[in-house]
């Protein structure tokens, strides 16, 4: 079997990395950049940095921090208008996953026109688009490496799916100083985003010996520092550690794909407008667990890169093992059940039987060890409505 591995050409990774933007919109041919954020960015000032460090080397930048969480079809339109009025030929993507979901977006719908719902899942897009300079403020969601994205459907509420070569970002950036200022709660989230990312890499159906070893790595990283930095946000060591791991599993995820955490996870988060990293993290337990028998070997290889486990423990040991850290990072980190969030029981059973046939309908949950049914995906919905240990 031949392998397509999909890896943004230009990466720049470590401490003061975001100093080398200059040579790197050079590096892909771009003369006129337009940086893509959020207002809450803009406030830290990091925008006007790359602004003038742009402007400085000649280089005309404008702003659009008209991003949204959980973009959607919508907010795209006047991210569009930025693009045509700057006559953008490069986007500099800097956040979270939303401003670079939406980054990704914005590329393609300046060059190919028409909507996103004509883009979703199973469709590969390959045509053209503007290239994308991805530089990720948070340490989770490693869009700068992938080839997907995720908008939802205005019209509709329908969290997509939308992949394809063209979404891959052309550089990523990713310096683990702009994370330091992250809060603890963002930090727990977007740092058991990345090790969902990790874990359903290995475990995917489509995984494969390069994604094999960088979601281990990544995993390995995960165990050492993810408590850490939640701990304390100025430990330089656990906040590198937790960048790089969130790119490592973000190329191993975009390349071998993710499974049923995410294909729920989305729906989850379009109708309770829950965060990504926050719907993942809410999943990851009661679906790992669900999963186990299916792939003994793979969650046990997990258990110990992730260090809850010994070489010389049973696989049927070590996966458990797994499982057991799962739900105890999950209590430990302070990740709500839907319950503490404020959802009426009657108003999750009726969402219920909608967001598990979305999930199903993304593909995503075809990738995992085990292939649930509609009535499997209801039922792991209905599990995780109060809070477990």
């Amino acid at each position: 079997m031949v392998h397509h591995i999909s890896v943004p050409p230009i990466l720049r990774i470590g401490g003061g990395a975001l100093n080398d933007i200059c040579e790197v919109v050079a590096q892909v041919g771009a003369a006129r950049a337009l940086i893509v954020t959020d207002r809450f960015l803009t406030t830290s000032g990091v925008p006007e940095r790359i602004r003038g460090l742009l402007g400085d080397a000649g280089i005309p930048t404008e702003i659009f921090d008209g991003t949204v969480p959980d973009p959607t079809t919508d907010s795209l339109e006047a991210g569009l208008c930025s693009i045509q009025e700057h006559g953008a030929d490069v986007l500099i993507a800097l956040g979270g996953g939303s401003p670079i979901d939406s980054a990704k977006a914005l590329a393609v719908l300046s060059l190919h026109g028409g909507e996103m719902r004509d883009l979703k899942a199973p469709i590969s897009y390959r045509g053209p688009a503007l290239p994308i300079i991805a530089i990720p403020t948070t340490a989770g969601t490693g869009s700068e490496a992938t080839q997907f994205t995720v908008i939802t459907d205005a019209m509709t509420g329908e969290k997509m799916l939308c992949g394809g070569p063209s979404y891959l970002p052309r550089a990523a950036i990713v310096d683990y100083e702009l994370t330091v200022s992250m809060p603890s709660r963002l930090t727990a989230d977007t740092g058991l985003d990345a090790l969902t990312h990790a874990v359903e890499a290995y475990v995917s159906s489509r995984s494969m010996g390069f994604t094999d070893a960088l979601a281990l790595h990544a995993i390995r990283q995960i165990g050492r520092s993810l408590r850490r930095a939640v701990d304390d946000g100025e430990d330089s060591l656990a906040r590198a550690e937790m960048m790089e791991a969130a790119t490592l599993a973000g190329i191993a995820f975009s390349n071998a794909s993710v499974a049923l955490v995410h294909g729920m996870s989305r729906p989850l988060g379009a109708k309770f407008h829950i965060a990504h990293g926050m719907a993942n993290a809410m999943l990851f337990a009661e679906v790992t667990e669900y999963s186990l028998d299916s792939a003994l070997p793979r969650y046990a290889d997990c258990a110990r890169a992730l260090g809850v486990s010994h070489s010389a423990d049973s696989n049927e040991a070590a996966a458990s093992a797994l499982v057991r850290e799962l739900y105890k990072l999950r209590n430990e980190l302070g990740v709500p059940s839907p319950e503490q969030l404020g959802i009426a029981r009657v108003d999750w059973d009726r969402a219920v039987p909608e967001m598990a046939a979305q999930a199903l309908a993304s593909g995503s949950p075809a990738n995992n060890p085990r292939i649930p049914t509609q009535e499997d995906v209801e039922a792991l919905f209905l599990s995780m409505y109060s809070p477990r240990g």
